[in-house]
């Protein structure tokens, strides 16, 4: 598969070159598109030497006027070559004249011509990706199916520390293959999808919590995007990276997990439930540390809120998928819980099965679907897993519009 990559002009210009070896670690041919300023702190030479092929640095340069109108239409002609338009490092500058449509180098006038996967990795200052402006550019480029990876967050080149920095070179070529290699079969759907667990105060110091890690949640949010969706996650406390393109809504309690869903829920087009919700909650909460004693200390719980019922009660012609994890009669439990909440599917697991569930890279599930269909999927690691979930979710969502 043939990518183009773009190289704006910023001190992260120089991991491009890294960029376009891993690239081409992953089969992909590599042909480069610098902006002027790029070049002034990576030269052509190094990738026409890296990749092999000719380094496009503007539209007329110091050509005559014969190879100027011989090369009138390269644009276009590298627009059809490549599947793939990566922009790395993608400058606030790019991101305005790509949401904006303006044309004034061979980047930005390829840009307009290219109708392949557009992939951007921005790095800039925190305060420049950060600003109202760069911020509603991206949201116009997102808007348009674009996918963005990062920027991460950490020490930056001007001396500060936040958002803006390169995501690392390998990782980026990695969600490209990714990106490369899965059909795009949920281009269009927006997804709300709930992970991890809650934590429920007991005092300022001490909560009540389980032992959910996120990790099947995040799996699925990876998978989504990597297919082509908009994924908002909403996480509980978990140890676990943000995926790239992902974004994040970061809870603690199941009021507030309620709070952030219900917030999102006008754009979902379908709902994973796959937090581990606290059942119960303290409803008043003392400002104060309880004190360790020798008497016996009794909490009043309350139960908290269902969020995948009131979900249910609200979904429309969203799809809604929850978990039932047990440790006994699973499907049984998965078909009642389908019902009561009125889901669409519910994805079961025994959580007493060593080595799979909680805190595993494992899982083994019964896919329980309100179709009448029950479905194993045999033990796999999360990631795969989440594919076959999304995969029996599509077929599910055709089966039941055909029913209507």
């Amino acid at each position: 598969m043939n990518v183009a990559l773009g190289v704006g002009g910023g001190i992260a210009a120089y991991k491009a070159a890294e960029l376009a070896r891993a690239l081409m670690r992953h089969g992909f041919t590599v042909s480069t598109v610098m902006t002027k300023s790029a070049c002034e702190f990576v030269t052509p030479l190094t990738f026409a030497a890296l990749t092999g092929r000719k380094v496009i640095t503007d539209l007329f340069g110091n050509r005559s006027a014969d190879e100027i109108l011989s090369s009138s239409v390269e644009h276009i002609e590298v627009a059809q070559q490549n599947e793939i338009l990566l922009v790395a490092p993608a400058t606030a500058d790019l991101l305005a004249k790509f949401a904006n449509g303006l044309a004034d180098d061979f980047l930005s006038t390829l840009y307009l011509a290219f109708r392949g996967q557009v992939i951007l990795a921005p790095a800039m200052n925190t305060n420049m990706w950060e600003h109202p402006a760069t911020v509603a550019n991206v949201a116009t480029l997102k808007a348009r199916g674009h996918r963005f990876i990062g920027p991460d967050a950490g020490d930056l080149a001007c001396g500060t520390v936040g958002a803006g920095r390169l995501v690392e070179p390998e990782l980026i070529a990695d969600a490209v293959a990714a990106c490369a290699g899965r059909k795009m079969d949920l281009d269009g759907e927006t997804f709300v999808i709930t992970a991890g667990p809650t934590q429920e105060p007991i005092d300022p110091v001490r909560y009540i919590t389980n032992r959910s890690s996120g990790k099947m949640g995040y799996a699925i949010a990876e998978a989504a995007v990597a297919r082509g969706a908009r994924v908002i996650l909403v996480s509980g406390p978990v140890q676990i990276a943000a995926p790239l393109g992902v974004e994040v809504v970061r809870v603690r309690t199941a009021a507030e997990m309620r709070d952030a869903v219900m917030a999102n829920l006008e754009a979902a087009t379908i709902v994973v439930k796959s937090a581990a919700v606290a059942d119960y909650h303290i409803a008043n909460v003392p400002d104060k540390k309880i004190k360790k004693t020798a008497a016996r200390v009794t909490l009043d719980l309350d139960s908290t809120v269902d969020i995948l019922a009131e979900v249910g009660a609200r979904k429309g012609d969203r799809l809604l998928i929850g978990f039932a994890a047990e440790t006994n009669d699973m499907v049984a439990e998965a078909r009642r819980k389908m019902q009561v909440k009125k889901a669409d599917m519910i994805v079961g697991n025994f959580v007493n099965v060593a080595g799979t569930g909680f805190g595993s890279d494992l899982n083994e599930v019964t896919l329980v679907m309100s179709t009448g269909e029950t479905v194993p999927v045999e033990r796999a690691t999360k990631k795969d897993i989440a594919h076959k979930i999304l995969d029996h979710a599509l077929r599910l969502r055709l089966a039941l519009h055909s029913a209507r």
